[in-house]
């Protein structure tokens, strides 16, 4: 796919030029040459254009996409790097095409819950991100007072969950709490992220089977969650968006909401869009994760739901842990689907099956994560953006095989599947992403300090 690059009479040299007759850009697909240089996007030009390079690669019918930002993953370093850990979450992200990842604040040992805990983080991570890595901060009860300083320490935001979160290190907020949480979030512009289900809705499974737990975990618990959670937002002028939507009961509410001018967003997962209860194998463990899969029907109302873009985002709520934890009972079981290296391929397989194009999947899994988080430079192939780029086979079919994956421990759902398309190159900032990291650190444009 290499070739020299042509020099043209007065064309100034590129580090890096990028060709490909389905080059997806925010206006749609088109032929295009990618000029890259200093790490960034210089120009889009014409597919053939003469242009002196350093390189010039041609992809000729291959797609060129935006590099991914996945702003939901738990990497779980420090404390639980046995779990996952910066190295491998990172090689995993970049081998699904994935150039932006934004880490959750719990799970990992302390959580990111004040400014020490995020400098404990750095510190972790540092030397071992194959891709660009951002933080959330959490709030938990008793931290308000320190919402400000993670916010202008850089957190993209802040993560609250409205029922046990599983780790007995970061506690649910209780509707005051939340509230002033967001009181305080809004006087500074943050934004809050919410895990909305009702505590009072959720049950205990009533056996070990997989509609044991399903029927545990009742979509109307997640209506009624986001109903109050919207009711804040409106009232507190608080930006705020809504995790990993798994039921359609959400819906309504997020739209009426939306047209009535309330700062609200909502995303959902790939195993939302793939993954159906009806298939799930009785002791299987690797498909539970909170909130759960839901039905067929369900999942057809969720890509509705995408395609009118009451949801906008999809991310991978990557949430490992090791083989152990999966114990084949679905009452016991860590919940979480590994997911990271995965989500591009499983989402094409299902949106290209509907009719969507990947234009739509890089809105929804690239330029809708930056904008929410507001990554600078991240999300879109235009002139002035990092040089984030994917070479990616839209026709390729993979057959995945858990062994073989980047993440640290060998458990997905999407084991013995086959999916549509596969990543061929990843470049961050130009670069191609092979064995030698060289992710940085982002932070928020509040934060003087945007990289390291």
């Amino acid at each position: 796919m290499t070739a020299p690059g042509p020099a043209g009479p007065g064309t100034a040299g590129f580090d890096l030029v990028v060709r490909s007759r389905r080059t997806v850009t925010p206006d749609g697909e088109r032929a295009a040459a990618v000029a890259v240089s200093g790490g960034r996007i210089a120009a889009l030009h014409d597919y053939a254009a003469p242009l002196a390079a350093a390189e010039d690669v041609d992809l000729r019918d291959l797609a060129l996409l935006p590099g991914l930002v996945d702003t939901h993953v738990h990497v779980n370093e420090p404390g639980r790097a046995h779990w996952e850990g910066f190295a491998t979450a990172t090689r995993a992200a970049a081998a699904g095409g994935v150039t932006t990842i934004v880490d959750m604040p719990l799970n990992s040992l302390p959580p990111t819950v004040d400014v020490p805990a995020l400098d404990a983080k750095l510190r972790a991570a540092g030397g071992q991100c194959h891709v660009d890595v951002g933080f959330w901060g959490g709030a938990v009860p008793g931290n308000v007072k320190d919402l400000r300083p993670l916010h202008d320490r850089g957190v993209f935001g802040f993560k609250c969950f409205l029922s046990p979160s599983g780790v007995e290190e970061f506690p649910p907020l209780r509707p005051p709490e939340v509230r002033r949480a967001m009181e305080e979030i809004a006087a500074f512009d943050g934004l809050l992220i919410v895990h909305a289900e009702d505590p009072a809705l959720l049950g205990e499974p009533g056996g070990p089977t997989y509609r044991h737990f399903l029927d545990s975990r009742p979509g109307a618990a997640e209506r009624r969650a986001v109903e109050r959670v919207i009711g804040l937002a409106r009232e507190t002028g608080a930006r705020t968006h809504i995790l990993h939507v798994s039921s359609a009961d959400c819906l309504e509410p997020l739209a009426a909401a939306q047209a009535d001018g309330v700062r609200l967003s909502a995303e959902t997962c790939p195993h939302y869009l793939t993954l159906t209860a009806e298939e799930v194998p009785e002791s299987d463990t690797s498909f539970k994760c909170c909130p759960p899969i839901r039905s067929a029907a369900n999942r057809d109302l969720l890509w509705d739901g995408l395609a009118r873009g009451v949801l906008s985002c999809v991310v991978s709520d990557h949430s490992p842990s090791t083989p152990d934890l999966k114990v084949p009972d679905f009452a016991a079981a860590w919940g979480g689907v590994a997911s990271l290296q995965l989500g591009l391929a499983a989402v094409w397989t299902e949106a290209s099956r509907r009719g969507h194009g990947l234009a739509a999947v890089a809105r929804w899994m690239a330029a809708g994560p930056a904008a929410l988080a507001r990554v600078p430079g991240k999300g879109a192939i235009v002139p002035g953006a990092d040089a984030d780029l994917v070479a990616f086979d839209p026709g390729a079919t993979v057959s995945v095989d858990a062994r073989r994956l980047h993440h640290r421990n060998p458990v997905t759902p999407y084991h013995g599947r086959t999916l549509r398309g596969a990543v061929l190159t990843t470049w961050l900032r130009g670069r191609p992403v092979d064995g030698e990291p060289h992710g940085v650190f982002l932070f928020g444009e509040q934060c003087s300090e945007s990289r390291r």
